[in-house]
């Protein structure tokens, strides 16, 4: 491949973040097999129109609903997109919201999208989206289970109320608004108004339930709300590459990869320059996304589109307030974040080294099996990148960061070893 198409491919990844509902309408045609996975099925119906509704539920939202629905998402100018399928048990996302999403998301090609779907309790809807907590999307969709005046409401309204928080991009304040009484004495899910006093002749054991049912129902308001405060937390975490990006790197081609290193580095350069921390994370966190897009600019395969992802680690992590993290998984980067430090001997070698390991390769060492690791060609053959000379390849020198002491993937490239060893 040329040096000059290679440049034009990267310019196209830089400019992934603005082109949204490109990145969310087009992608390449999967094989005939993905094609008829459920996934699938909904990511390219989602093509056609913002709106999938499952036939089982066009009860509940029919033909006119979705009309409106799509024309309030037109309006809104953002990548919204609303599936909505029964989730069960044992269905093919395991009854859970997150992962529904995580693998339309995928299907769709990745990029910037905002996810609507069913909730985990019934009159609860859910919402992802990438980046994460760019337009508060999460939390506009938590709110709505806390509106009293939505009490009783239909599917379609309550999606279209968040959607109406998600355009005006306050869902953290409505949520906080809504949510604010919650764990105070007598506090419990906003009922607007509606409540009542039972008749007056009503029976003891009506009064029995209503006062069993009532602290119940705190109960499990407080519970719910505790547990998506968690989860957002957990989604809306500054500076954090999610696992699903790591996820659907390792499923992409190299022009798919090259399109997700380019928009996480944009994203890594929109979070530098965006961010308030100390003066000097802030420069390490710049630096580190410079590096990164001069890998990419030269980047002649996947293991250096894996460096790509490395880097933007380091600048993540230079950003982030957390404790030091490991780098990214030594056997195969794309694996994403190390869960810890391990030993390890590469066959036939004496030495042994102490490398990052995702929890995937710490099972397979743990069990003697050789992990999945990142291939590179030496001599037109593939082989374990680690096994490529330490002065042919920065990454078999470093170990996208394992074998690095007091030094930084960054660090390297500016001084020009990358450069040096694709020269």
């Amino acid at each position: 491949m040329s040096t000059d198409l290679r440049r034009r491919r990267s310019l196209r990844s830089a400019l992934a973040v603005g082109a949204a509902s490109v990145a969310l309408l087009c992608t390449a045609a999967g094989p005939a097999a993905a094609a008829e996975s459920p996934g699938q099925k909904i990511a390219d119906a989602l093509r056609s129109s913002p709106v999938y509704v499952d036939p089982s539920l066009s009860s509940a939202v029919d033909s006119g609903d979705q009309r409106a629905l799509v024309r309030q998402i037109q309006q809104s100018r953002l990548p919204i997109r609303v599936v909505l399928v029964p989730l069960v048990e044992g269905d093919d996302w395991g009854g859970k919201p997150e992962q529904l999403t995580e693998v339309v998301h995928d299907r769709m090609g990745g990029g910037p999208a905002i996810l609507i779907t069913p909730g985990n309790f019934p009159d609860d809807i859910d919402a992802r989206e990438w980046p994460a907590h760019a337009h508060q999307a999460e939390r506009a969709a938590a709110s709505v289970y806390f509106d009293g005046s939505l009490k009783g409401a239909g599917l379609t309204k309550r999606i279209s109320r968040a959607i109406e928080i998600i355009k005006a991009g306050d869902g953290d304040q409505v949520y906080e608004r809504l949510t604010s009484h919650l764990g105070t004495p007598g506090g419990g899910a906003s009922d607007g108004g509606a409540s009542r006093k039972p008749a007056a002749g009503s029976s003891s054991a009506a009064r029995i339930v209503a006062l069993v049912a009532g602290p119940v129902l705190v109960l499990a308001a407080a519970w719910l709300l505790l547990r998506r405060r968690a989860r957002l937390r957990d989604f809306g975490t500054p500076f954090a590459m999610p696992r699903s990006v790591f996820a659907a790197a390792h499923k992409a081609d190299e022009d798919g990869l090259r399109e997700r290193a380019g928009e996480e580095v944009v994203r890594l350069g929109e979070e530098a320059r965006a961010a308030t921390g100390a003066p000097e994370a802030v420069e390490r966190a710049l630096d580190a996304y410079a590096a990164a897009g001069t890998v990419l600019d030269r980047a002649r395969g996947i293991p250096d589109l894996a460096g790509v992802f490395a880097l933007v680690a380091e600048g993540r992590a230079a950003l982030s307030p957390a404790p030091a993290a490991l780098p990214l998984c030594f056997f195969h980067p794309l694996h994403g974040p190390a869960a810890r430090r391990i030993p390890w001997r590469p066959l036939g070698r004496r030495e042994q080294l102490r490398v990052a390991a995702c929890d995937t390769c710490l099972r397979a060492v743990r069990a003697r099996r050789a992990p999945e690791a990142l291939t590179d060609r030496l001599d037109g053959h593939p082989v374990p990148y680690f096994e490529v000379p330490a002065e042919q390849s920065l990454w078999a020198a470093t170990g996208y960061g394992s074998l690095l002491a007091g030094d930084s993937l960054t660090t390297r490239v500016q001084r020009g070893d990358f450069t040096r060893t694709v020269n």
